[in-house]
């Protein structure tokens, strides 16, 4: 075991600090020694520290309270940046954050299939339009690109009708590298289920339970574990693959997550039935024209879920399913409500039930999440209870 520097120490105190500002804001000065643990003078130091450089910014004293005046402060908005990059199956999204966790600017293109000998050069000509929105001062505060995409386009990627050899295309292809050479950016890659689990539990209300599993429903389905403020990654950035769980169709078949509960497998359903061809982006399509097929397959997939959840939940303790998607909201809670209907007809043989709510990301939940752990990792401490409710209060 190796100790701890005074610079880590210091580092580790600046990060907890920093933490409590984002997570409560408008906390004032005395809030944040007391939730600490530091020193004021500590304390002092660290917030003239993270004032004189940008990080954060300090509002009107509070006067007329017991003991001394108060301080609130906030995040900075212009005090860091980021960018998220969304390689989706079959659109890919660019986002520009600042530290505050505010969208500054935004693009999404549709495609067919991600084809690697030209998605890098389209998001890379995105990504210098975004940048050039940002000042000097501002770009030297941005921390990089946090690239995101499906952990193995593998087989999956056969079921879109891509050109012969894409996908042995795509196993040789170390996507952050790649971007990164693209950009001439600093790039980290992340999970895209884990980037969008990530951004659920960023926006969920305090008091945050301990372990949440999130579940996105898009062209395929992708997940993502957290659990005591931490990602469950694994070695290789994919331990939560919970679009590969294998469940039960309703006549006892087994079958993939992905094929059951997919806005591939609703594709499939409606061109079987003599509908359209679905494309672009599915909060556009005519849900209207298609609802009988949207019953018949909100109804597999609520039934399929069920069981992706109490599965994750008999693996890793979770306290929370999330459901969310690229759907229309009333679509996504219907989803939802058939998830919820099925989990609860489910025999339990486990100490406890989840519970079940719908995604609070919304439908760029993948991209947010992704540009938010960027900041994260480089800013913010990893202790969650700092930031929830005051109990003295």
């Amino acid at each position: 075991m190796r100790g701890i520097t005074q610079t880590g120490v210091r580092l580790a105190n600046e990060r907890a600090v920093l933490s409590l500002i984002a997570g409560i804001p408008g906390v004032s000065n005395a809030d944040i020694a007391r939730r600490s643990g530091l020193g004021p003078q500590t304390t002092a130091r660290i917030l003239a520290d993270l004032e004189a450089r940008d990080l954060i910014i300090r509002g009107e004293v509070l006067r007329g309270r017991r003991g001394q005046p108060a301080t609130p402060y906030r995040l900075n908005p212009q005090g860091g940046y980021s960018l998220g990059v969304e390689i989706g199956w079959q659109h890919y999204e660019v986002l520009l954050q600042n530290i505050a966790g505010q969208a500054v600017a935004a693009v999404r293109r549709s495609y067919p299939y991600p084809d690697p000998r030209t998605v890098f050069a389209e998001v890379a000509s995105d990504v210098e339009i975004l940048l050039s929105g940002l000042n000097d001062g501002q770009h030297e505060r941005l921390s990089g690109i946090a690239v995101t995409s499906p952990g193995n386009f593998g087989p999956l990627l056969d079921l879109l009708g891509t050109p012969a050899g894409l996908r042995e295309q795509w196993a040789e292809i170390d996507v952050g590298v790649r971007m990164a050479e693209t950009t001439g950016l600093p790039v980290v890659w992340v999970n895209d289920g884990s980037a969008a689990a990530w951004r659920e539990i960023t926006v969920h209300p305090t008091p945050r339970p301990s372990g949440i599993a999130g579940f996105f429903v898009g062209t395929f389905v992708s997940g993502g574990v957290v659990t005591g403020g931490s990602l469950l990654e694994g070695p290789y950035g994919n331990a939560a693959d919970l679009g590969a769980i294998i469940v039960h169709d309703r006549s006892g078949r087994p079958a993939y997550l992905h094929l059951m509960a997919s806005l591939h497998a609703l594709k499939l359903r409606v061109l079987d039935g003599g509908g359209p061809a679905l494309q672009g982006s599915p909060r556009k399509w005519d849900w209207d024209q298609i609802e009988p097929h949207v019953s018949r397959w909100l109804d597999d997939a609520g039934h399929a879920l069920a069981q992706a959840i109490l599965t994750t939940t008999a693996m890793i303790e979770i306290d929370l399913a999330i459901i969310n998607g690229d759907l229309p909201e009333s679509i996504l809670q219907r989803l939802l409500d058939g998830t919820q209907a099925h989990l609860a007809g489910l025999p339990l043989m486990l100490a406890h039930r989840p519970r079940l709510a719908r995604g609070r990301a919304g439908p760029s939940a993948v991209v947010f999440g992704a540009a938010q752990l960027l900041l994260f990792r480089q800013h913010f401490s990893r202790a969650w209870e700092l930031f929830e409710p005051d109990p003295a209060k």
